[in-house]
């Protein structure tokens, strides 16, 4: 099983590594070198998010329809294939965005759209072969390996960027993201070799997949439920949401290049990567409450100290900012996790963490739509580009704040105690079958 997972790794890797170069490098480019606007850019970028809700559709059809006697291998080709075309597609359709024409924009929307379609394919399909594979069991450790490959895959993939983009120019630019989109391939099918048993019959497999009004019916209906999902949808939207300002900041703030903002990723990373390891030591000795508490206290001030670097223009400020909210997002990582296994029920673990899911979907795309559009009406306002960042990380270190509080309120005995409750039972049972 260990080797398996770390298959399972290596395509979670794949698909991560796609993401780094649009989500950081490709940002700071668009809104500072291009000066294209943060809400644009921010639209774009959520194009996967906007779209998520059709996993639910593709996971069904591949559970009734596998390729070859494949139900999910063939799929996660697919999705590898577009986010490998979408990332090297991706700057050229910035370039042709900054020109303004209406070739440009629809070219754009493609470009970004087929990232979008290819996390969405991939995504749902090896969590769905992770969960088969690994059983209930095995899930946990599973998803740890898997999440211990990704942040290490997002600090190497920004390092290499960093040094690939030295000197910048567009041509440079564009030649690295097809690097980058060619080894996320080929260690994408290293991951896929022999993973998945091959099943000659057509016999369906029975997987229960739930719509997300069905799963948001679940969270309304359980007062615990609603309080962690609001609480997750605040965490995530000032830990997600940063994604798409933090490097064009260090750009506008203290003029940093693009092989130096590229680099930013790398030092959260490596932040991230020491605390998920002291998280995971700690997890059984001290309450995952308290670890999370640790977690958003820490990256609260990390955001502090990034607004404030902004106004008194101190690159160490900012960097030691970077550093805690990395810190503050190993803690988070681990500790909500486990939470997120936590609450759920024995008879609807599917159904729970689905609704999960559901959370950490819409704080991206909230987080990042939130960032893009306050940062430019601040700027057109103040007439200050550098104030714009200011007051979102300001914001987001608000939603920190607010998080913290009601994660206080939550509780995860009772939280089972309505899940187990048959009123809860019987809304699930009659939604699901609308």
């Amino acid at each position: 099983m260990i080797l398996k997972r770390i298959q399972l790794g290596l395509i979670h890797v794949a698909v991560t590594m796609t993401l780094v170069p649009i989500n950081s490098t490709l940002n700071r480019v668009m809104i500072k070198e291009l000066a294209i606007a943060a809400t644009i850019v921010a639209v774009l970028a959520s194009l996967p998010y906007f779209i998520s809700p059709m996993q639910v559709a593709i996971g069904s059809f591949a559970d009734r329809n596998p390729i070859f006697g494949w139900r999910r291998t063939p799929y996660i080709i697919l999705g590898l294939i577009f986010c490998v075309l979408g990332v090297t597609l991706t700057p050229v359709a910035a370039y042709n965005v900054e020109q303004g024409s209406l070739g440009g924009w629809i070219f754009a929307i493609f470009a970004f759209g087929c990232w979008g379609m290819g996390y969405n394919f991939s995504t749902v399909s090896y969590l769905s072969l992770a969960t088969e594979l690994s059983g209930e069991k095995g899930r946990g450790g599973t998803i740890a390996v898997m999440w211990f490959m990704m942040i290490v895959s997002i600090i190497l993939t920004a390092l290499v960027l960093s040094r690939l983009l030295d000197p910048y120019s567009p041509e440079i630019l564009i030649r690295a993201f097809r690097l980058v989109g060619l080894a996320s391939l080929v260690i994408g099918f290293l991951g896929l070799v022999k993973l998945e048993p091959r099943h000659l019959t057509e016999k369906v497999v029975k997987t229960t997949r739930h719509s997300w009004g069905t799963l948001m019916s679940a969270i309304l209906s359980n007062r615990q439920a609603t309080l962690f999902f609001i609480y997750l949808v605040l965490l995530l939207a000032a830990l997600l949401g940063q994604d798409i300002l933090l490097e064009p900041f260090a750009g506008q703030a203290f003029q940093m290049a693009v092989k130096t903002t590229t680099r930013i990723t790398s030092i959260w990373g490596v932040s991230a990567l020491i605390t998920l390891a002291i998280a995971g030591m700690l997890e059984k000795r001290v309450n995952k409450k308290v670890i999370a508490t640790w977690g958003g206290s820490i990256a609260l001030a990390g955001f502090i100290l990034i607004a404030v670097s902004g106004i008194i223009i101190n690159p160490m400020v900012f960097y030691t900012g970077v550093v805690l909210l990395g810190l503050g997002t190993g803690f988070s990582t681990v500790s909500n996790l486990s939470l997120m296994l936590d609450m759920t029920t024995a008879s609807n673990v599917g159904l729970f963490i689905g609704a999960w899911g559901v959370a950490s979907s819409v704080s991206r795309l909230l987080g990042s739509m939130f960032a893009g559009v306050v940062r430019d009406v601040v700027t057109a306002v103040l007439q200050h580009p550098v104030l714009g960042y200011v007051v979102v990380f300001s914001l987001e270190a608000g939603f920190l704040l607010t998080s913290l509080l009601l994660l206080t309120r939550i509780n995860v005995d009772a939280f089972r105690q309505e899940a187990d409750a048959p009123s809860l039972v019987e809304r699930t049972a009659i939604s699901s079958e609308m």
